[in-house]
């Protein structure tokens, strides 16, 4: 299978996702208008950073070693107990740790006590979620992306009708609600049918510790939680920072133009995902190496900027469509920020390279760098453009980092 068949394959489940995800957003703008947007992604931010700090930032660790171990079943076995016991130690602590705090997350980022029933559901949801990373995780090394689309479709499915329930039952609570019940729902769906996998055995669902194996996930995690973390509490900065300057309506329009821009290359990360991590985790021959890097770059560059050229010439009728009418303000925002998006899958594509061959200091050190400067430029742009700045910062930043990924691509050939 190539990138390409993979791609095919995870478009569908990927369509489910990004309807399911759109659709909380619909509900959103209709229930709260922008000023509700703009809280709606101050939630799904936290939701990432918890979710990934509550697996122990180790799903990516478990598709690269799964694939590399697939035909070790002694290895593979002591892997994912490893990883279990792992991900599930971490989930209680940031549970706990979310339960603590509650109070304080709903008035830092929602600006409302009220919120804190809902923080504390999200606390108490973290060790199911944790597991259903650890499942997707598991099934995405295999490589099985059959299995992978059917719990998505399905997933994504119920989500949306528990989604439009609590949104109409409960408004703005009830939309962010069903977005940490709708994690629970694909563990519900994905456990049946790893099950029924051919790769499934019993021992999978058994947690254990092993030291050489916790040692390899937690020096992998290390690239993945700096990635996790970096990005989600930036964008928290970022929408801090554009609320004290323009006020949450504004921050409702960025928010926007963002949310569409993560939907469409939602297909195209996904394929990253689903077949280029393990792929390359197991190339290791130089040519070889490189002819991934260049069909990769061949199918998903032009295919993001075909997808970047139609998003920016309907993006009136977009932002109608999936917003209202409230947000024709955030047409102005897309041109810089659909450049900045083919630019992000050009950088994304290389700096796998790093994910799959452990290069975890240089991979740590690009991830606080490059948020740092984003942020950094988010700051500058914004005081010499106003809202518009933070587009501008998003790709040249990105710019900046396809550069650096260049670099790092080649002296890593070089010296294989």
């Amino acid at each position: 299978m190539n990138i390409a068949r993979a791609g095919l394959y995870s478009a569908i489940g990927t369509a489910a996702r990004l309807v399911a995800g759109l659709v909380v957003v619909k509900l959103v703008a209709w229930a709260a208008g922008p000023d509700g947007v703009g809280k709606l992604g101050q939630f799904m931010s936290l939701m990432s950073l918890l979710a990934v700090l509550a697996g122990g930032g180790i799903s990516a660790a478990i598709v690269k070693y799964v694939a590399e171990y697939r035909d070790d079943p002694e290895r593979l076995a002591r892997l994912l107990r490893a990883a279990l016991g792992y991900a599930l130690c971490a989930a209680v602590l940031m549970g706990l740790a979310a339960l603590l705090f509650s109070r304080q997350l709903a008035l830092w980022l929602l600006d409302d006590v009220r919120y804190e029933s809902l923080l504390r559901v999200l606390a108490f949801a973290q060790v199911g979620i944790a597991f259903s990373n650890y499942l997707l995780a598991v099934i995405n090394g295999f490589m099985d992306v059959r299995r992978l689309v059917f719990i998505q479709v399905v997933g994504s499915a119920l989500s949306i009708a528990l989604a439009a329930w609590l949104s109409w039952q409960q408004g703005l609570y009830g939309a962010l609600l069903a977005l940490v019940l709708g994690q629970l729902l694909w563990l519900a769906i994905g456990l049946p049918a790893w099950w029924r996998s051919p790769d499934f055995r019993p021992g999978m669902l058994r947690a254990g510790f092993d030291r050489d194996m916790i040692v390899r996930l937690a020096t992998f995690s290390l690239m993945t939680l700096s990635s996790a973390l970096c990005a989600p509490l930036v964008n928290i900065a970022v929408r801090d920072h554009l609320a004290a300057q323009f006020g949450w309506e504004q921050v409702g329009y960025w928010q926007a133009v963002t949310r569409v821009s993560d939907a469409y290359l939602l297909f195209l990360t996904t394929a990253i995902n689903v077949y280029y991590l393990p792929r390359l985790a197991a190339v290791r021959e130089r040519e070889e190496l490189k002819r991934e890097l260049a069909q990769a770059w061949r199918q998903l560059l032009p295919a993001a900027a075909v997808l970047a050229l139609l998003v920016y010439v309907a993006r009136e009728w977009v932002t109608r469509a999936l917003f209202s009418a409230d947000f024709a303000a955030a047409n102005a925002l897309y041109g810089p920020q659909l450049i900045g998006d083919v630019i992000k899958i050009g950088s994304f594509v290389l700096s796998y390279l790093m994910l799959a061959k452990a290069m975890t200091g240089l991979f740590v050190l690009s991830e606080f760098v490059f948020a740092a400067s984003y942020l950094g430029l988010v700051f500058v742009f914004t005081r010499w453009y106003g809202l518009p700045g933070a587009v501008y910062a998003f790709a040249l930043n990105y710019l900046f980092y396809l550069f650096f990924n260049l670099l790092v691509a080649r002296r890593y050939l070089r010296r294989l």
